[in-house]
């Protein structure tokens, strides 16, 4: 069999580019898409929980106490697992309520406003902004809604929605506490998400 001297040089040029690829160094690896994003004991900011009603198909006065008891638990529940990582109460509000932070609300409180929420953070040195909204469909169905938002870069690194049907009181305290112990692992993990309750 012949190989015209076109073909050979087509195989010539294929046999060392083929060589240069074996020989050649690998690149660097990526990186790690799950390296933290912040230190385990970084700060972590916690505004009230927002409620939303106005799509129910019963508006009641008793409402804002769900969004009450959601943050009671929530608070109570991060103080318990983050300690003085958490920023919580006057501190945070008198920064909601500065200039800079209600620039950036359009009116709106500072809890429901992303750009509100990350500038608060920014203002307290806190890396970690949680963010938490009940809404009510009807009288037996509510939803909890939160997120970990890191401040820095406004990634949304939890975003947890809970359906609560039945005992509305049992149901957002149960809700509520089941979202702040996955806010507290994350933190501690430096925002690296798990849903495995043991994981370290």
């Amino acid at each position: 069999m012949t190989i015209s001297l076109t073909n050979r040089r087509v195989l010539s040029a294929f046999l060392a580019l083929l060589a240069s690829l074996l020989i050649s160094p690998a690149a660097p690896a990526q990186t790690d898409s799950t390296a933290p994003l912040a230190a385990p004991n970084a700060k972590v900011v916690l505004f009230p929980v927002a409620l939303y009603n106005a799509q129910a198909n019963v508006q009641e006065a008793s409402d804002s106490s769900q969004a009450a008891l959601s943050t009671q638990v929530l608070t109570g529940k991060l103080q318990e697992l983050l300690g003085p990582q958490l920023l919580v109460g006057q501190p945070v509000a008198l920064v909601a309520a500065s200039p800079k932070a209600l620039a950036t609300t359009g009116k709106q409180p500072c809890n429901v406003i992303v750009a509100c929420a990350r500038a608060v953070a920014d203002s307290l040195k806190a890396p970690w902004v949680v963010m938490a909204k009940v809404s009510k469909t009807s009288n037996l169905i509510w939803l909890l809604t939160g997120q970990l938002i890191h401040a820095p870069t406004g990634a949304i690194i939890l975003d947890d929605s809970t359906e609560l049907k039945g005992e509305t009181e049992g149901m957002v305290r149960a809700g509520s506490r089941i979202f702040a112990e996955r806010v507290a692992r994350t933190v501690r993990r430096g925002g690296v998400a798990t849903n495995f309750p043991n994981t370290p």
